[in-house]
């Protein structure tokens, strides 16, 4: 089969908190054997919180692989079994503490599809209720600052947000807010 590979062997390597690792003995569409090392996780979501004004409610937080602190859309893993419409639900929730009346698919994304199983969906939250307490997971540390959505794309485009959910999130907001626009 053409662009294909078809996997012969799979180990265990490694059993953490949020992910697993394999490896995995493929085959190639010519017949030659690989290894293949595979990062599998749950899959997450990102919610978009965009405010009546047009600003967007972003979180800061340290992440510890990169060693400093990133702004970026509010976010979380799915729990195994749990809708992803309802996981960005609950960390818009959780991180941003509210609600909202609109909620819109933007899609999904493949964060390092050459090693990691992830996929994050992504989702637009709009008519957001008034702002409620936090109820971050044990361990979870961070802030809500607010943002004029043309500033936080701007940011994006000036790689001052690296964080790539955040910035295919923020540009498809974007650019399904100009489409509206010009409907």
């Amino acid at each position: 089969m053409h662009l294909q590979e078809e996997t012969k062997r799979s180990e265990k390597t490694y059993q953490g908190k949020v992910f697993y690792v394999t490896m995995d003995q493929a085959e190639l569409e010519d017949g030659k054997l690989v290894q293949r090392d595979v990062v599998h996780h749950s899959g997450g979501v990102c919610v978009v919180p965009l405010t009546d004004k047009g600003t967007v409610l972003m979180v800061q937080q340290f992440r510890y692989p990169m060693q400093q602190v990133t702004l970026e859309v509010p976010a979380g893993k799915i729990e195994p079994g749990e809708d992803p419409a309802e996981c960005g639900r609950r960390e818009l929730s959780e991180e941003a503490g509210r609600t909202c009346e609109r909620y819109t698919y933007l899609g999904k994304l493949f964060p390092t599809p050459a090693y990691d199983t992830e996929v994050i969906h992504m989702y637009l939250a709009e008519k957001l209720s008034r702002p409620t307490a936090q109820n971050l997971d044990e361990g979870e540390f961070l802030d809500v600052t607010e943002l004029p959505l043309e500033e936080a794309v701007q940011m994006v485009m000036e790689d001052q947000i690296p964080d790539a959910k955040t910035q295919i999130a923020l540009l498809k907001t974007y650019f399904l807010l100009q489409q509206r626009k010009n409907s």
